[in-house]
This record gives C-alpha cells, sequence and structure tokens, in this order.
C-alpha cells in the first residue's frame, strides 16, 4: 500500500504494458496521488523522463512532497486535455514511450468529504475536480431544471429512476438548498422504490453528476485525439478506467485508429488504410481476484493498451 493510503489499480499489467525502457519519455496525465508515477521512475534510469499532469491542487501538494528533486520527474498541474500543449513546450511531441491515463476519481479524493465525491461521508457538495474552477455540484443543482437532471443521471448514469430522482430533487431544492452530500444521497434514496435498492441507491447518480460537472467523458475524447500525435513510433497507450462509458469510448478509439478509415468496396487494397495510427494491442485485462480482495475498487477497472504505428 501507498504511504498515503492509495493502492494503484492494474499496477504489474499496467507496468508491463508501457514497455517502460531506463531512457525512455513517459507521460502520467492523470498523476492521482502517485502511484503509477512511482513505480515507473523506479523503472527510470537517470536519462528516463517522466512528466505527471493533473488538474488537483491536492495531487501537485503530494508531487512536490513526493518527487522533488528528482531530476527525471516533472509535474504541471493542468488537465490531460492539454497533453500535447505541454508536450510542445518541451519539444517531446511525437517522442513519447508511453502514455497512462488512469481516469475517474482517487480513492484520497473519495475519502475526502470536503471533496464532495462520495455519498458514504457527508460533506460540501462540490465533486469538481479542480476546486477552484468551472460550477460545483450544489451550484448545477440549484439551477438545473427538471429535465437536464433527469438526462444526466440517465445518459451519464445509466439511472432508471432517472425523471423521479430529478423530480424529487427540484420540488424539495424548493424547501432547502441541496448543498450536502449527505442530503443529496437520502433525497436519491427516497425517490427510488425500496425493492429496488439492490446496492446504495445514490451510485449512478453521483457518478453522474460527476462525470457531467467535469466533463470527464469530453475531456477523455479531447485527449484521445491528440494520442497519435504526442507517441513515438512504437510509444504505448494504456488507459484504466471504471465507468462503462468511459471504456466504450476508449474501445471505440483504439478501434478507429486501428483499422483507419474504410476503403471503398471494389478497390484493390495494395497498403493499410489511411489514417491507421494505432495496434490494439491484447484484450481489455481485469483486476484479478486477490487484488479486488485487497482492494474492492478495483473491481471495475478495464485496462485496454494501444502501441503507435511507425
Amino acid at each position: 500500500m501507498e504511504k498515503t493510503g492509495h493502492r494503484p489499480v492494474l499496477l504489474a499489467e499496467t507496468l508491463t504494458a508501457l514497455c517502460i525502457r531506463p531512457d525512455g519519455v513517459y507521460v502520467d496525465g492523470t498523476f492521482g496521488r502517485g502511484g503509477h508515477t512511482g513505480a515507473i521512475l523506479d523503472r527510470l534510469g537517470p536519462t528516463g523522463c517522466l512528466i505527471a499532469l493533473d488538474q488537483d491542487p491536492e495531487a501537485e501538494a503530494e508531487a512536490l512532497a513526493r518527487f522533488t528533486g528528482d531530476g527525471r520527474f516533472e509535474f504541471v498541474r493542468t488537465s490531460f486535455t492539454r497533453l500535447l500543449p505541454v508536450l510542445e513546450a518541451r519539444g517531446l511531441v511525437g517522442r513519447v514511450d508511453g502514455v497512462l491515463l488512469d481516469l475517474g476519481v482517487s480513492s484520497p479524493q473519495l475519502d475526502t468529504p470536503e471533496r464532495g465525491f462520495s455519498f458514504m461521508r457527508d460533506g460540501p457538495l462540490d465533486m469538481r475536480m479542480d476546486p477552484m474552477r468551472g460550477e460545483s455540484a450544489a451550484q448545477w443543482l440549484a439551477r438545473a431544471d427538471e429535465a437536464e437532471i433527469a438526462g444526466v443521471l440517465k445518459t451519464l448514469g445509466e439511472e432508471r429512476f432517472a425523471r423521479r430522482i430529478a423530480r424529487h430533487l427540484v420540488e424539495q431544492r424548493a424547501v432547502m438548498p441541496i448543498e450536502r452530500t449527505g442530503r443529496l444521497a437520502a433525497l436519491i434514496a427516497e425517490a427510488i422504490p425500496r425493492h429496488e435498492r439492490h446496492k446504495h441507491p445514490a451510485t449512478r447518480s453521483f457518478q453522474a453528476i460527476r462525470l457531467y460537472v467535469n466533463r470527464e467523458l469530453e475531456a477523455l475524447d479531447e485527449c484521445l485525439a491528440q494520442i497519435p500525435a504526442a507517441l513515438a513510433p512504437g510509444g504505448r497507450l494504456a488507459v484504466i478506467s471504471f465507468h462503462s462509458l468511459e471504456d466504450r469510448s476508449v474501445k471505440r478509439f483504439i478501434r478507429r485508429q486501428s483499422e483507419g478509415e474504410p476503403v471503398p468496396r471494389g478497390l484493390p487494397v495494395t497498403a493499410p488504410p489511411p489514417g491507421r495510427t494505432l495496434l490494439k494491442i491484447g484484450k481489455a485485462q481485469r483486476a484479478r481476484e486477490d487484488e479486488v480482495e485487497a482492494n474492492p475498487r478495483a473491481r471495475s477497472a478495464v485496462l485496454r493498451v494501444a502501441e503507435r504505428l511507425s
């Protein structure tokens, strides 16, 4: 276990997927609390380089505390949607040997009530990855109409009772603003029939609101679009996702880049399809039973890997 209490998910599988070279250039696009970063640095030689990105100020504090003084490491507080600008500023476009994206929230974020990510711990209803930017979950719930709330819960949370929950939230915010995670979780539970509560009733709704507030799916697509230009020939992309919609986006991206543009029927094919930039590496990987037992949050993790073609 990391000293911060954070266990990096699928660590061994990720390190194998990245094929780390001692003199390579790597990017951890989601530093979190540095679990994967630390393991990559352990495998780099003195001429290796690792750039870590994260928009969370607490991630920045952790990076400075753990890795200050390591000349192979640089932390940039920004979203992974800024991948190419970060690389351009350092002359590293097309020279990266591996990019890691570990999507979603980190365990410390979930375990900190003040961040507002968890329905298990009462705290301010925030949910922003960067608490200094954008609209908090409480602010969004205060202004969004019933249809918008229902749409987010249905689309991003795949919540069957999205309309019932949205209606109840709009009714109850007129009585008192919804500003705490505990109250939001309780209101969601009230809206779902008791016999339908197979897991915590707030699970899907909290996930959906978090994805919406942080534009996580849009940000993921923006980042993935930059990967082919970022990687060197033979460079690897490794993505760990925890949500079916995130995994679907990664799967589709790798498939598109592996197959290239469709060639009209009847034309003789003498070369690889145009636009083909990546090679899919192996099948999707999931956490082993012993890892799930030690870290239940690994249960939904999916790792997908691709390699940059020459």
